[in-house]
């Protein structure tokens, strides 16, 4: 199976928000029309009564199958969720839940969770919840460089801990967590690990048995699927026990009620393929256009790079374009102003505030240089012409606010 190759020309704006969302892949949109209308794979899947409910069944297996082989997993430890958001909720959530039903009535400490201060909202949010009910939890400090270290983790782990949630890579820095590292030292005390890794999975190697991770979350979009659709790696051990947050007719060995949708599970197979055909040569690829935007820019005045610029995912590039408190561009002016680029001030989840990223204050940022940095995310089908663009409208505008404010 191939890619398609980028396109030799562009439209403007030029889209470098990859990490946000990446467009669905030719391939994969044809597979997914296919199981749309009548004339295609439309029945449901859990309709064992006949031929068209099979059929329905035996594509989202497939799916199944080919999701597994991306992560290195068995087929029967893949459960299909609406999304990472949906699979962080349902690991927190229901390994928490199972935990306190298993204590005694009499025991009013709920247990111990670590988490990471700079974790998605999609984790932070329902960890926030969990605290609210009576669970205690440490959040991690990372380094400058946005890594959270064995060291670190470590330090925090508790006789009471149960559960440790460490993101594989930080979706605003690009950040990549030694998890192997992580979760080995987690084993040895018995404590559950899980893993969001939605800005790994499709990008970088990942292998749940080489990571030793007993639940990991995986997102369509993120690498070329469908919108709607991910997954929960949960491994197949008697020790992993999760509480169902969505129940109906006990779908997804009752972790996760509710009809499947043929054509996004066809999706997200189907986009798992082509990111295991081509892991090595596309991220070679996105890497090269990367560090070409950067060395591009990165004589501009007061400019620096957010993170780290070697233990990172070959898309992400975090740019801080003030370095004083009293210099450089401001934040907010500068994106309006790159009109031209589709480029993220952060998280797509938190783009409608104004408040300078928790990120990137988390790894030392002050207000001003964090609110004058940008996430540039290049993807599959960005070409060096679109980058050489980037870069010529990145100077120029830069140059002419810092003109504007002497």
């Amino acid at each position: 199976m191939t890619l398609n190759s980028p396109q030799a020309s562009f439209r403007k704006p030029v889209y470098l928000d990859y990490a946000a969302s990446t467009p669905v892949a030719p391939q994969v949109a044809a597979k997914m029309a296919e199981c749309l209308t009548r004339e295609g794979n439309f029945a449901n899947p859990a309709s064992r009564s006949h031929v068209f409910g099979w059929q329905a069944e035996e594509a989202v297996e497939n799916a199944r199958a080919q999701l597994a082989a991306l992560v290195g997993a068995d087929t029967r430890e893949i459960v299909w969720t609406s999304g990472a958001t949906e699979a962080n909720n349902l690991a927190l959530k229901g390994v928490a839940e199972a935990h306190r039903s298993q204590k005694s009535t009499n025991d009013e400490k709920l247990g111990h969770i670590v988490v990471s201060a700079i974790e998605h909202k999609a984790v932070l949010d329902p960890i926030a919840w969990l605290e609210e009910q009576g669970f205690s939890v440490t959040r991690l400090q990372p380094t400058n460089e946005g890594i959270i270290t064995p060291e670190n983790l470590q330090d925090a782990l508790r006789d009471d801990t149960f559960l440790v949630s460490l993101m594989q890579v930080n979706n605003e820095l690009g950040s990549i967590n030694d998890i192997k590292a992580l979760s080995a030292l987690c084993k040895t005390r018995g404590i559950l690990f899980h893993c969001d890794a939605a800005q790994g999975v499709g990008k970088i190697a990942v292998n749940v048995k080489d990571l030793n991770v007993d639940l990991l979350s995986i997102s369509g979009h993120k690498f070329y699927g469908p919108k709607g659709i991910g997954a929960l790696y949960v491994r197949r051990s008697g020790d992993v026990k999760i509480a169902a947050q969505i129940h109906g007719g006990g779908h997804e060995r009752n972790m996760r009620s509710g009809t499947l949708a043929t054509h996004q599970c066809v999706g997200i197979g189907e986009a798992a393929e082509l990111a295991q055909s081509s892991l090595d040569d596309e991220q070679r690829r996105i890497a090269e256009l990367r560090d070409l935007l950067w060395q591009g820019i990165s004589d501009l005045p007061n400019i620096k790079r957010n993170g780290s610029s070697s233990q990172t995912v070959s898309g992400i590039l975090n740019v801080s374009f003030a370095n004083d408190v009293s210099q450089g561009c401001d934040g907010e002016m500068l994106l309006l102003s790159l009109r031209d680029l589709a480029v993220s001030s952060g998280s797509a989840c938190n783009s409608a505030s104004m408040s300078p990223s928790y990120v990137l204050k988390a790894i030392g940022l002050n207000d001003v240089e964090a609110q004058a940095s940008l996430r540039f995310s290049v993807g599959r089908y960005t070409t060096r012409e679109e980058i050489e663009f980037a870069i010529e409208h990145i100077r120029a505008t830069v140059t002419k606010l810092l003109r504007t404010q002497i």
